[in-house]
């Protein structure tokens, strides 16, 4: 295989997590701060706070407990934030700081289903699921009231909006609403008008007025005075939220007076206004396709002008009250992420198709969402054209769609097209040019879907809605469901990998079959042409990548690793490395030429099914089963320039070591290496003091001169060096100094000292013991050589002398 020579010196060694685009709401209640700019909501064991402007997590407040929130509320002066637990813990928040003020077991026998502030803030009413309802002081922090007598789950509080006539208003299991007098401690009536759970209740300005509305289809007026129902409005869905307008005419929602209207959000999923005089619906908002609308709450910021609704999907709209023109949308929860894609020229946005019908478009720069509405089933698998503004999409509902983003980052659908029989699984758009695309389905066919002229000559939608595509070619391709379609760079050939454990490549426009590869043991996921040379690379469930060669179909490499299906490959680094993804979680950085496995990145929890790199191949993209999508950035140029700045500095400071140690300047050397945080090089140091004919003096006056933080660091080395016999001298001299000069006490508040105490024991024991040892065998030594030792003789005269001396 050749390997291009823009590539060698270019690998990358690492990514690193830049963005994480993560749940932050799975369903329940959203509510405003009064001025609209912080949103609160629920996510699992969490209250998110939102910062509305920019869609970032300003704060997530979990309780100690970590059990699930079952309620929370924000006072009407958004000073006090107060959430409820399964584990039946109240906790206060001070929640800008992010910091609990106080926690309190909420005496309830069952978790608390709802909660509500009075208009002064100071009281707090929670509704439990053992048919209670208690009442907090939250300033003097205790309860004032229990009332009981509602059957089944409290889950609905209110109070009046006038403090002065002290009125909470609860509903129950029995549809009934029961008002409750603070001031006698008791019901003072039940309002039955409902014949199913009352969803939610509201009041007017003047607080003469009480809207009721329920799952029966109906809304009911109430008289607070006379405490009856003055009138019922039939409104034909089952209403979640309904909301009382302010009484001043707005011409763009049809109120005309100044009479009483109101807002109703249900399960049809569009906002409608009411006018409470006649019953007559006077606005109707236009409704979006596709299933999963059905709005689960709605609620109006007064001061800020904003109604906030939740749809039964977990997207936050926020409207202009006064108009319902959309201003935002946030998407809460993206269940199972099936796959993600860059879009736009410079990459500035994100495209990712959930488990669900509607695409999620996010821009990067400001986490602005944009939901897509129009496949009616499970959008399954996503591909963009080159110039990076067109892009298409393929559901379950057996289509493919393409879609145009503008320069303001608005998208909408311009194009659509239906003729497969089963779920399209794999989309591929051409690669030259925006000329073609190409669908993969499970009725084991893929077809050729050219792109009109009308589409590429206009820059707006067609007038008369999305053009409709048709099938230039369709061909039965494999035995089972192809996964995955990949067109080459040149545009003229295909490679399909299907379930059926092969790969197969094939001629365009005409699709005729050229060869096929087989060697893998288990279905295919994923195809994909190199960018330079004439190889495909093939991902399997068997756990493995492959690369096959297109002359001859040969398998080039294996590359193993994944413990599990490997469900996406894309080749980076001018096709010299490729980035897998798997089912383990897992994604891996694989250099070709080696077949090294360079790094593996572990930052999902579950699949990863979506994998995209970025034009300029400096990020990557993934999306999986965890519900996150994760935008990684190539750090490889930073790290290493940091390595070699690392590096440069360490030989600048070992230079500067060696002067001053040159210099005998040793409490400077000291200082120095123990900043350099390497033990050996303490040691050299230590050992150079030693070496000095005043050893002892030098090596006491340098060390009672350091910091603290540096005893302990040298404290810290001597455990090291002490495990070794060869240094253990080094280590004991400077515990000599510690133990003789440091007061017990300031030894003993030294960070980590039992356990170095510890570590030093065993080893200064046995350094003792050998020492004794050696000591014994020495004085043996001596011993032996006095004792053998010959007495100093009187000198023999030798036989030369003798007959000199007999000589006359």
């Amino acid at each position: 295989m050749a390997e291009t020579a823009a590539g060698v010196g270019r690998f990358k060694a690492n990514y690193a997590v830049e963005r994480k685009i993560e749940p932050f709401y799975k369903g329940g209640k959203a509510q405003l701060d009064q001025t609209g700019q912080h949103l609160f909501c629920i996510c699992g064991t969490r209250v998110n706070i939102l910062e509305v402007a920019s869609g970032v997590v300003l704060r997530s407040l979990e309780q100690e407990d970590q059990e699930n929130i079952t309620a929370f509320d924000l006072s009407p002066d958004d000073e006090v934030l107060v959430t409820a637990s399964r584990a039946l813990l109240l906790a206060q928040w001070a929640w800008r700081e992010g910091s609990v003020t106080r926690l309190w077991k909420a005496i309830h026998t069952a978790p608390v289903a709802t909660m509500a502030f009075d208009p002064t803030s100071t009281l707090l009413a929670t509704g439990g699921c053992d048919g209670a309802v208690r009442i907090w002081d939250i300033v003097r922090h205790y309860g004032t009231h229990h009332f009981r007598g509602s059957p089944g789950v409290v889950h609905l509080v209110a109070f009046h909006p006038d403090p002065t006539r002290l009125l909470l208003f609860s509903s129950a299991a029995d549809a009934a609403i029961r008002v409750w007098s603070l001031q006698d401690r008791s019901c003072l009536a039940v309002l039955t008008a409902h014949y199913s759970a009352v969803t939610s209740l509201t009041f007017s300005a003047d607080g003469h007025t009480m809207l009721s509305s329920g799952r029966d289809k109906i809304c009911v007026i109430w008289d607070l005075q006379s405490c009856q129902a003055t009138k019922t409005v039939p409104v034909f869905e089952s209403v979640e939220a309904a909301v009382l307008l302010p009484e001043e005419p707005v011409s763009q929602l049809g109120v005309k007076s100044s009479g009483l209207y109101f807002l109703t959000a249900g399960d049809q999923g569009i906002l409608r206004v009411w006018e409470a005089a006649s019953g007559q619906c006077v606005y109707t908002q236009a409704r979006p396709p596709g299933p999963g609308r059905e709005l689960t709450h709605c609620t109006l910021a007064r001061t800020a002008g904003l109604l906030l609704s939740a749809t039964a999907d977990h997207n936050l709209l926020l409207y202009e009250a006064r108009s319902l023109r959309l201003q935002k949308q946030f998407a809460g929860y993206s269940e199972e992420v099936l796959d993600v894609r860059f879009l736009g020229p410079e990459d500035s946005h994100v495209i990712v198709a959930s488990n669900s019908p509607c695409l999620k478009v996010f821009e990067l720069q400001t986490s602005a969402c944009q939901i897509l509405h129009g496949h009616t089933d499970i959008v399954l698998a996503l591909d963009v054209f080159r110039k990076g503004w067109l892009f298409a999409s393929c559901a379950k509902d057996q289509s493919v769609r393409i879609w145009r983003m503008n320069k303001a980052g608005q998208v909408i659908c311009v194009a659509q097209g239906s003729g497969h029989t089963h779920s399209v699984g794999t989309v591929c758009c051409s690669r030259l040019k925006e000329s073609f695309l190409v669908t993969g389905s499970q009725d084991c066919t893929v077809k050729l879907w050219p792109l009109p002229k009308a589409l590429l000559s206009k820059n707006t939608a067609p007038d008369n809605g999305p053009i409709l595509l048709q099938a230039q070619t369709t061909q039965r391709c494999h035995d089972k469901d192809i996964n995955s379609v990949a067109i080459a760079p040149n545009d003229k050939l295909l490679a399909t990998g299907s379930q059926d454990r092969t790969a197969k490549l094939w001629a365009l426009p005409q699709c005729q079959l050229l060869g096929v590869f087989s060697g893998h043991r288990r279905g295919l996921w994923c195809v994909q042409f190199s960018p330079m040379d004439q190889v495909l690379a093939t991902a399997s469930a068997d756990g493995t990548i492959k690369l096959w060669a297109l002359q001859d179909f040969s398998c080039l490499k294996t590359f193993e690793g994944h413990d599990a299906s490997v469900l996406k490959v894309a080749f980076v680094s001018r096709g010299t490395q490729l980035l897998s993804s798997g089912s383990d979680g897992l994604v891996k950085l694989w250099t070709i030429k080696n077949n090294e496995c360079v790094r593996t990145l572990d930052a999902h929890e579950d699949k990863v099914w979506g994998l995209h790199c970025s034009r300029l191949d400096d990020r990557a993209l993934t999306g999986a089963s965890d519900s996150r999508v994760i935008l990684w950035k190539d750090v490889t140029e930073a790290e290493q320039a940091e390595e070699q700045a690392r590096q440069e500095e360490q030989v600048v400071r070992q230079q500067e070591l060696d002067n001053l140690l040159h210099e005998k300047r040793y409490l400077r050397a000291l200082g120095l290496a123990i900043s350099l945080d390497r033990p050996h090089t303490v040691l050299t140091v230590i050992q150079a003091i030693r070496r000095d004919p005043e050893a002892c003096e030098k090596l006491e006056a340098t060390m009672l001169r350091l910091r603290r933080d540096q005893k302990e660091a040298l404290l810290r080395f001597c455990v090291t060096w002490n495990t070794n016999s060869r240094h253990c001298h080094e280590a004991q001299a400077v515990l000599g100094v510690l133990l003789r000069r440091e007061a017990p006490e300031e030894l003993l508040a030294y960070e980590g000292v039992r356990a170095a105490l510890e570590a030093l024991l065993p080893y200064t024991e046995r350094h003792f013991q050998r020492l004794s040892r050696t000591l014994q065998a020495a004085a043996f030594l001596d011993f032996l050589w006095h004792n053998m030792k010959l007495p100093v003789l009187a000198a023999t005269p030798t036989p030369w002398e003798t007959h000199k001396e007999a000589l006359p």
